[in-house]
């Protein structure tokens, strides 16, 4: 392999020829081989548009000479679209707080920009990564940036694929509207509902999940960027540090602002944790729809698509495996909101230096989830009822009674069940339906009466 010898404070180190990252990142490789993994491509994406923000702002103020950040701007469009994605290769575990993401970035743009200029991989005479792509930069205003830019564009596409699932429940829950069936709480039979009342309980709490995810955007629009190390905008000009904001909010098209407190939004990390608490209630909900729907595959009142085989020694087993797949999916995010909870908890004084665990953490826990809502909006679409099962066990409930007592009082219908009981029959609808009447039990047990809120004495909805 052919190398190229780069230089920086530390002394010089020999980097690979073809490559667009230099000295800083070969120290990175070096000093944090620990989860094999790479940087979330989003942040790499949204890093560039934050440089291209910058590039401009300095442009604009003759800060940065026109040839060479035309070339930036450049590079950084080229590899927010994707091109260049392998010249990322640093561990998204990283002390600095994100020091080598940062100078990975510039690296890259550094060597691309010269390239566009006519010069070649290393000529830092052409473009410089640290006077020129990262002019009145630092990392701790750009990386929390980079993040939160990520971070909007992430919960926009959750908050689409949140929408799908709420969708695609909401259809079920019509189309099981007149499924009557039995309730059950703490794993015992209860009173009566519908198939479609059960729905309607997992598209409602989807439902708040979406506009909860909504409004995260909202907690993430502050921004801190040209507060350069601790949020001062010491070695910023002032014009630039108003101008760089309204130059990313237009590249962006988001609604992006200044905080109040630079310093604040430097060393404070708190939105994080209010953005990922909503992502951990979501990932609850999931968890607990996919149990459900689970348990009523097992009960047989459901069937669910037939994906792949299930065993590998039993012939003909089939398994829930999208809603196993969920489920662990919702305990991979709960668990990513003890990492941010702890990253930003743990930093000190004016920056968060775990801010590369947090970025990992948050995105992880985005891509995840979107994905999830995904797969399970798909699942959801593709289940079938089995009404005769749902009949099959609401016929044989002594729990169902319940729906008479306006009827006949509490007394007379514990008379009933233990008649029923000692009579040793199995169907107690055809048994009420002797003792009470047809026609009473069929209009108190029928699926409008049972989704009405609330009834009268006499029977009657109110």
């Amino acid at each position: 392999m052919e190398y190229r010898i780069e230089e920086d404070a530390l002394g010089q180190l020999k980097v690979p020829a073809g490559v667009y990252w230099g000295v800083h990142t070969a120290r990175a490789l070096e000093n944090f081989p620990l989860s094999g993994q790479k940087v979330n491509s989003s942040l790499i994406k949204s890093y560039c548009l934050v440089k291209k923000a910058c590039a401009r702002a300095n442009r604009e103020l003759k800060l940065l000479d026109e040839k060479k950040a035309d070339a930036v701007m450049r590079a950084c469009d080229e590899v927010a679209e994707g091109r260049l994605a392998d010249q990322f290769p640093v561990d998204p575990l990283q002390g600095g707080a994100g020091t080598s993401t940062n100078m990975n970035v510039n690296e890259v743009l550094a060597n691309r920009a010269a390239e566009i200029l006519g010069g070649s991989l290393g000529d830092y005479a052409l473009v410089n990564p640290i006077e020129d792509v990262n002019l009145n930069q630092s990392t701790n205003d750009t990386y929390p940036t980079a993040l939160k830019v990520a971070a909007i564009f992430k919960f926009r596409e959750l908050s689409a694929q949140i929408a799908a699932l709420q969708g695609a429940l909401q259809k079920k829950e019509k189309e099981f509207a007149s499924i009557v069936k039995v309730g059950r709480t703490e794993m015992q039979e209860a009173v009566p509902i519908t198939l479609g009342q059960e729905f309607s309980a997992f598209a409602e709490a989807v439902a708040r999940d979406r506009w909860r995810v909504f409004k995260c955007e909202e907690r993430l629009r502050i921004v801190n960027l040209g507060g350069t190390a601790v949020g001062t905008g010491l070695t910023a000009p002032r014009s630039y540090i108003f101008l760089v904001i309204e130059t990313l909010r237009k590249i962006t098209g988001l609604g992006l602002a200044r905080g109040e407190t630079v310093l604040d939004q430097t060393a404070n990390s708190d939105s994080f944790v209010e953005v990922s608490g909503i992502l951990k209630a979501h990932a609850s909900n999931i968890r607990k729809i996919s149990g459900d729907l689970r348990l009523l595959n097992l009960l047989g009142e459901i069937s669910l698509p037939v994906l792949q085989a299930g065993s590998s020694i039993m012939p003909g087993k089939v398994n829930p495996v999208v809603l196993e797949a969920a489920a662990q999916a919702g305990i991979k995010v709960i668990s990513n909101d003890m990492i941010i909870t702890e990253a930003c908890s743990s930093a000190t004084l004016q920056i968060n230096e775990f801010m590369p665990l947090l970025a990992q953490a948050l995105l992880e826990s985005l891509d995840i989830l979107i994905n999830v809502n995904r797969i399970m909006s798909l699942h959801v679409s593709g289940i079938n009822a089995d009404e005769k099962k749902c009949r099959w066990y609401f016929d044989r409930s002594p729990a169902i009674i319940t729906a008479l007592l306006p009827q006949i009082g509490y007394h007379k219908a514990q008379e009933l069940l233990d008649e029923f009981k000692a009579s040793q029959r199995e169907d107690l609808r055809v048994f009420l339906s002797e003792k009470l009447g047809e026609g009473l039990v069929n209009k108190v047990f029928s699926s409008h009466n049972l989704i009405a809120l609330g009834h009268s004495a006499h029977g009657k909805n109110t």
